[in-house]
């Protein structure tokens, strides 16, 4: 969706006709049927509610909607159908004075496959800028491993940029150090970038270590991470992260979610979504576990290899369960379909196979 909304109407008229979807690729009849996407979200100072959405075809945007809550009270600022166009009625509609735009203006630039907020933020209106900033500015996407270097980057230029490096680089330490890694500083070189780590020595004194040649693939991880993570927390936005398992120590994990809970922590509100195999995240609510059961959701691969998404509630666990042995015993779904000892009788029978 993100993308859809960031790709420039420049770009989506270099191919007339193509609009950026990708339809679900295990079932063929899905190409002939739409993609549906909306976010609900608050804005502003004084937040206000809004609803986005639209639906894309191979060829055009077959419908559009934005509508604004102020005062609870729904306000349709505009409404697309291509298929009213299509029976000769008109496939914009704008209800109420909420949206102020130039409208007949903003109508008339957007093509049948660019999105109306797109076209409406290329021309600089206030209104759905506003909007387009959120998908643009909000969302930091981390994944394993793909781009790591990229957050390293990110997290060196914290600790160079003239006005930013002081107010990060103690928090940076802070949280290297926390994390039990014995540091007890870092060296930047202004000039190339480079990083050194000092090191508690064994029989007292420092030790200093290059980064990249010398420290641990965990540590790269956790200091990859730091970048992105503070200023998210600074600016009060959301940041997505794919398998945060694979990124980052257990412990480590359940540490950035409680940083997220905390409104001591997390003062600007900032978002963590994410995605994981780390069945401990459920824990045990005795043992102070992070994420609370309205919090966790599910997802489960159909047999004609759709993914369902559901809540964690929906499967009514108790409310002193333990969660995480709920979860491993399959009690919710979202587990592998295997039996003890499954893969390795496999194996084995293919070796006698081989063998015969």
């Amino acid at each position: 969706m993100r993308e859809a909304v960031r790709s420039s109407v420049a770009d989506w008229a270099k191919a007339p006709g193509a609009v950026p979807r990708e339809p679900f690729g295990l079932d063929p009849s899905c190409r002939e049927e739409t993609s549906l996407f909306e976010v609900d979200l608050l804005l502003g100072s004084e937040p206000i509610r809004y609803t986005y959405g639209f639906e894309l075809s191979d060829e055009r945007v077959e419908a559009e909607w934005l509508h604004a809550y102020p005062r609870g009270k729904r306000n349709v600022w505009f409404d697309r159908e291509a298929g009213r166009a299509d029976d000769g009625g008109e496939e914009f509609v704008f209800k109420g004075s909420g949206f102020k735009g130039t409208r007949d203006a903003l109508v008339q630039f957007t093509r049948p496959n660019a999105l109306f907020l797109t076209v409406g933020a290329t021309l600089n209106d206030p209104q759905l800028s506003a909007l387009y900033r959120w998908f643009t500015d909000n969302l930091w996407l981390v994944t394993p491993g793909a781009d790591i270097a990229a957050r390293t980057q990110w997290t060196q230029r914290l600790l160079t940029d003239a006005k930013k490096s002081a107010s990060y680089r103690d928090r940076i330490i802070r949280l290297l150090a926390v994390a039990d890694l014995g540091l007890t500083g870092i060296d930047v070189d202004r000039d190339s970038g480079k990083v050194s780590l000092r090191h508690r020595a064994p029989h007292g004194g420092e030790v200093s270590l290059d980064f990249l040649t010398e420290e641990s693939l965990g540590t790269h991880a956790w200091f990859a991470f730091l970048g992105p993570l503070l200023t998210v927390l600074d600016e009060g936005t959301v940041l997505l992260v794919d398998e945060l398992d694979s990124s980052l120590h257990p412990t480590l994990a359940a540490e950035v979610v409680r940083i997220f809970q905390d409104p001591e922590s997390n003062p600007r509100d900032a978002q963590l979504i994410f995605t994981t195999h780390d069945a401990t995240l459920l824990g045990n609510a005795v043992l102070d576990r992070p994420l609370d059961r309205d919090q966790v959701w599910i997802t489960t691969k159909r047999r004609s290899g759709e993914t369902e998404l559901y809540a964690l509630t929906e499967a009514k666990p108790r409310k002193e369960e333990n969660l995480e042995r709920g979860y491993l015993r399959g009690r919710y779904g979202g587990t592998p379909r295997l039996t003890a000892g499954e893969l390795m009788r496999e194996l084995a029978r293919q070796e006698a196979r081989a063998s015969a």
